[in-house]
């Protein structure tokens, strides 16, 4: 191992993905005060981006406000910030993306993918042109062995790049693939190396190690592991070890506070290895997806590695069910969401279905509440995704007097099917879900589109009563979800849909229950 080895923190770049590149003024006080105390040489800040759709944050941006209180906060580090390159061209950077950058950006790193090695090289030459520090952050390591033809395009580039980085973007691979992936890459190049590891099998500590025993220069680590998916290695404890095996000395106390505030933020999301995300990274799987189905909690772990198993085989949801026909058999239908109102208002709601002479369905979008409404004699459905089948056996232990339906997103599902014995006999699929692409597995989309199939033209929501404000980015994706699901719903002509209890959501006119009793 060398005596001279580089450390990189790149907590803000790659812990923004479970904050949307937002964090709070105080935290990041406290984060670079650390940083200028402890042994780190470069610490990366954020992405650098055009434009993009959607709501990126503060670290995503890097504006060039935030860039001169970092600098002014870490003095003696080498601030860096990323660039995507499937995102920028040469054309930005002449265009200034990078110029207000200048005074305080030491190093810029490209996020390339290998079959972008060639254009990655072109965006290179123009931010050396610039006086930037040029580091090649490549993705994939784990496939680089079986396709290392990119690595050509390295040929004329040593004066240009100032660091490679392996970059374990699967969090799979192994000491020994560490060992020969270095070798590769200096049979291509005199260009010093360095190594990113993810954290899905835990093996980023001895990966890194090996790293650096194989001749790296540079690694990465983030404050707590925090990072994408599984995450990454962690600083503290990356400097622990040296601070033991390589004597480099680290201000102990100023590293105790900060992962103890970022431990606090790591309660709200939760970030770190898990059984999909150990699968993904054995399989060489992307971790988005798993981050996405795991962040959501609608899939019990089961159906994820079931899920990503089929994704590595090529395998579609093999298992069809009979689809529910379409009719008009019910005018209204009232939808229970798993909100405390369904449970709040029970009696009044099952008072309006006598009312109408039983011309409403109860259309359960989850198994939440169903137990509060066995007595209803009312056409029942039951919309199940992710855990919800199992849910509804533990609610209903006798289903030998049950008639109502459960309902599954259309063929084939994201997940698979796996429907317990019990429930099969009265399980049925939707043909589409027509009225919204949002997604196709929301227990809110699919009841609403069962109403609809059904006949209904009047719909009533209970039990969608929204989140407060401080909520954690899971339940703030699913309140994203859920309004742009109701936003399509609204429009769908000939049909009516309200809500009988107040409600976070917007854009849904509210008819009191109670005037309709």
């Amino acid at each position: 191992m060398k005596n001279n080895i580089k450390l990189l923190d790149c907590t803000l770049r790659d812990g923004g993905y479970y904050t949307n590149w937002d964090f709070d003024d105080t935290l990041v006080e406290f984060y670079a005060e650390a940083m200028e105390s402890l042994p780190i040489d470069f610490v990366e800040v954020g992405y650098r981006s055009i434009p993009l759709e959607g709501y990126l944050g503060k670290y995503f941006y890097c504006p060039e406000y935030v860039l001169k209180k970092l600098k002014f906060l870490m003095p003696s580090k080498e601030l860096t910030v990323i660039l995507n390159e499937k995102d920028i061209r040469v054309s930005h950077i002449e265009e200034g993306l990078l110029d207000s950058c200048i005074p305080y950006i030491s190093m810029v790193r490209i996020a390339i993918d290998p079959k972008n090695m060639q254009r990655a090289g072109e965006l290179a030459k123009s931010l050396k042109a610039r006086g930037f520090k040029v580091a090649f952050n490549v993705m994939y390591m784990s496939n680089w062995k079986a396709n290392a033809s990119f690595l050509d395009h390295l040929e004329g580039l040593d004066d240009v790049i100032n660091y490679f980085y392996m970059v374990d973007s699967y969090g799979g691979v192994m000491p020994e693939d560490v060992k020969e992936t270095v070798a590769l890459v200096r049979s291509k190049t005199n260009v010093p190396l360095g190594f990113h590891g993810h954290d899905n099998l835990e093996m980023a500590l001895i990966n890194t190690i090996t790293a650096l025993d194989a001749g790296c220069d540079i690694v990465d680590a983030t404050i707590t592991g925090m990072g994408r998916g599984a995450g990454n290695l962690k600083t503290e404890l990356l400097l622990t070890y040296l601070e033991n095996a390589k004597e480099i000395p680290v201000a102990f106390r100023e590293l105790s506070k900060v992962v103890s505030e970022f431990e606090e933020l790591r309660k709200q999301y939760q970030w770190g290895t898990s059984l999909p995300y150990m699968f993904s990274g054995a399989k060489s799987l992307p971790q988005k997806q798993v981050m996405e189905w795991v962040g959501m909690n609608r899939y019990p772990l089961g159906c994820i590695i079931n899920a990503l198993n089929n994704q590595k085989q090529d395998v579609k949801d093999n298992f069809k069910l009979p689809v529910l026909e379409k009719s008009n058999k019910h005018k209204t239908a009232v939808v229970l969401g798993a909100g405390k109102t369904s449970k709040v208002h029970k009696i009044a709601i099952k008072r309006f279905i006598e009312k109408t002479n039983l011309e409403t369905c109860l259309v359960h979008a989850g198994a939440r509440n169903i137990v509060e409404y066995l007595d209803v004699s009312c056409d029942q459905y039951y919309s199940l995704v992710g855990f919800e089948s199992d849910k509804l056996l533990i609610e209903i232990r006798d289903l030998s007097n049950i008639t109502q339906v459960c309902i599954y997103p259309p063929f084939p599902r994201l997940m698979g099917t796996t429907i317990p014995a019990k429930i099969k006999s009265i399980s049925k699929e939707l043909e589409a879900i027509t009225f919204t692409n949002v997604t196709s597995d929301s227990p809110l989309a699919l009841a609403i589109q069962t109403a609809i199939d059904l006949g209904a033209r009047k719909l009533y929501l209970v039990g969608f009563d929204g989140y407060d404000v401080n909520i954690n980015q899971n339940q703030f994706v699913i309140a994203q979800e859920n309004q742009q699901v109701i936003d399509d719903a609204i429009s769908i002509d000939g049909v009516s849909i309200k809500t009988f209890t107040p409600t976070k959501y917007k854009n849904l006119e509210i008819v009191s229950l109670y005037s309709l009793l």
